[in-house]
This record gives structure tokens, C-alpha cells and sequence, in this order.
């Protein structure tokens, strides 16, 4: 008696590699941005909480989600040589359903979106825009050092700011808020540049001239602690500018936390810009929600 064992690959996606394919680690960042929005427009939650809710999921299950898979999608051949266990080189998520998963989310992002009234959808359309722009050909900004890490960074912690402020204002967040969020949306370029690390060598061979692959990790490094802390510098300065000198003693106490934890990256640059992604940007998201509440108390620009 013949015993077959059948070798057909698998005509359908994991639930598992599923779910690490839209990656629910990285969805924190713009989910608190999306929060921390809300607490920079300085209006009541009452009757909106049904909105907030709406707008964390978007922010992160919904849209940060769509990203992760339309990057895996775009990056299956990068993925092969740095990380061939994930889901879709590994064949757990079998022949096209990356794509497939990507264009669902991206429908489900603008839907959700439209809920959110004009401001909510107008956001979604550019977060939707620029994941494509950041990881799908022809555009595909993360082949750049500059363009990438800084769409990423827009899109990532200044966007949901906004958004959260506009849905929460039911129109256009003050000046105070769009200029915050500009500057940490500038500061979180360093950020991104330290989690290009982890492509390094896939990186080289594929022709993406990131930060780490045309400076070197020690460089970039350097550079990625630079573009953390000047925008970080200007905030307090404008917090002290804007009369609210306690929340620039605050934003510059979790800054000179980071410096100190710099100074340990810098010595194992590659080595320890996972543990400075775990580190660093919880202390860069304190400030920003520090910087928040001195902007709702704020007002109106005179």
C-alpha cells in the first residue's frame, strides 16, 4: 500500500501570517498620534467618542495595517534575502492574496474614512496615497534615504496628529497643532532611518539607497539622532515662546532621556536600533503628548 503526501502548495493565506503580515506592533504610533490629536484640539469628548474610536482604528488596525502588507507585497524579493521567514516569501501567504490583502484595506481605509466627514477622508486618501508611493513601482520613495523615512514619518505621526485634531474641531486644527505636528513628523525621520537598519543587506543588493546603505550605520546613526532631537529643541523653544514654560521643561526632560539613550546607540548602531525603537520613541511620543496638552489649553492664534 502507497501512502501519497501530497505537495501542492496552499491555495489560501494562514490566519496567522495574516495577521503578521499588517504587523499589529507597529500600529501604536499613529493610533497615539491619532489620540494625541485629539487631546491637542482642546474640545470636549463628549458625544465624540463614537469618532475617536473610529479614528484609532483607522489610524492603525485599518490603514497603518494596509501599509505593512502593500510594503511586504512590494518587498517580497527584498524579503527573500533579509527575512525569508515571513509570510509572504516563506509561501504562507501563497500567490497574489499580499496584493489582494492590501487592496481590501486599502478600499476598507477609504470607507471608514468617509465616516470621519471631509477632514477624516481627505487624510485617509493621502495615508492611503502615500503607502502606495512609499513601497509600489514606479514611485516606490523608500528607494530614497531622504524621500522615504520622511514620508513615512509624515504619515506616521503628523497626518494622524492632524486628522485627529480636524474630526475632533470638525474643521482645520490651529495653527499650533498643524505646526507640532510638522516638526514631529520631522523628528520621526530619524526614527525610520534607525528601523531601515534591519534591511541592511537586502537593502545593497536590491538597489535601496537608504540612509544605513549610502552613510553606513554608525553615520546614519548619527544622523538619525540629529534629526530626532533639533525638531524636539524647537518645540520647546516655542513651547517657552507660547508661555507654557512646564511643558517645555517636560518636553526637554524626556528629550535629555533619549540623548542618553542615544549615546548607548551609537555604540552598536545595528546592533541596538531595535532596542532604541522600543526605547527612544515611547520617550518621543511623550512629548508629544505633553506638547498636546499645552496646545489645547492654547486657543485660537491671536
Amino acid at each position: 500500500m502507497t501512502t501519497l503526501i501530497s505537495s501542492t502548495p496552499a491555495s489560501y493565506p494562514r490566519p496567522l501570517a495574516v495577521l503578521k503580515l499588517i504587523k499589529p506592533v507597529t500600529w501604536f504610533p499613529p493610533m497615539l498620534a491619532y489620540m494625541i490629536g485629539c487631546v491637542a484640539a482642546g474640545t470636549s469628548p463628549s458625544g465624540q467618542w463614537g469618532s475617536i474610536l473610529l479614528g484609532v482604528l483607522l489610524a492603525g488596525p485599518i490603514v497603518c495595517g494596509m501599509s505593512q502588507a502593500a510594503n511586504d507585497w512590494c518587498d517580497r524579493h527584498v524579503d527573500a534575502i533579509n527575512e525569508p521567514h515571513r509570510g509572504i516569501p516563506s509561501g504562507q501567504i501563497p500567490g497574489r492574496w499580499g496584493l489582494w490583502i492590501a487592496w481590501a484595506m486599502s478600499a476598507l481605509a477609504l470607507v471608514v474614512g468617509w465616516q470621519l466627514g471631509p477632514w477624516g477622508f481627505g487624510a485617509t486618501l493621502v495615508g492611503v496615497a502615500g503607502a502606495w508611493a512609499y513601497s509600489a513601482e514606479p514611485v516606490r520613495l523608500k528607494r530614497s534615504g531622504i524621500w522615504g523615512p520622511g514620508l513615512v514619518g509624515l504619515c506616521y505621526e503628523g497626518l494622524p496628529w492632524f486628522t485627529g485634531a480636524a474630526v475632533m474641531s470638525a474643521g482645520a486644527p490651529t495653527i499650533y497643532v498643524v505646526i507640532a505636528a510638522l516638526l514631529y513628523s520631522l523628528g520621526a525621520h530619524g526614527i525610520m532611518t534607525l528601523n531601515d537598519f534591519k534591511a541592511l543587506e537586502g537593502d545593497k543588493q536590491m538597489g535601496v539607497r537608504s540612509l544605513p546603505v549610502t552613510l553606513g550605520p554608525r553615520r546614519a546613526a548619527r544622523v538619525a539622532c540629529i534629526v530626532m532631537a533639533v525638531p524636539q529643541v524647537i518645540v520647546v523653544a516655542l513651547l517657552m515662546l507660547w508661555d507654557r514654560p512646564l511643558h517645555a521643561a517636560g518636553v526637554a526632560a524626556v528629550l535629555g532621556l533619549q540623548i542618553l539613550a542615544m549615546r548607548k546607540l551609537l555604540r552598536d548602531p545595528k546592533g541596538l536600533a531595535p532596542w532604541y525603537n522600543g526605547t527612544g520613541v515611547m520617550l518621543y511620543v511623550g512629548g508629544m503628548l505633553i506638547t498636546a496638552f499645552a496646545i489645547r489649553t492654547l486657543g485660537a492664534p491671536l
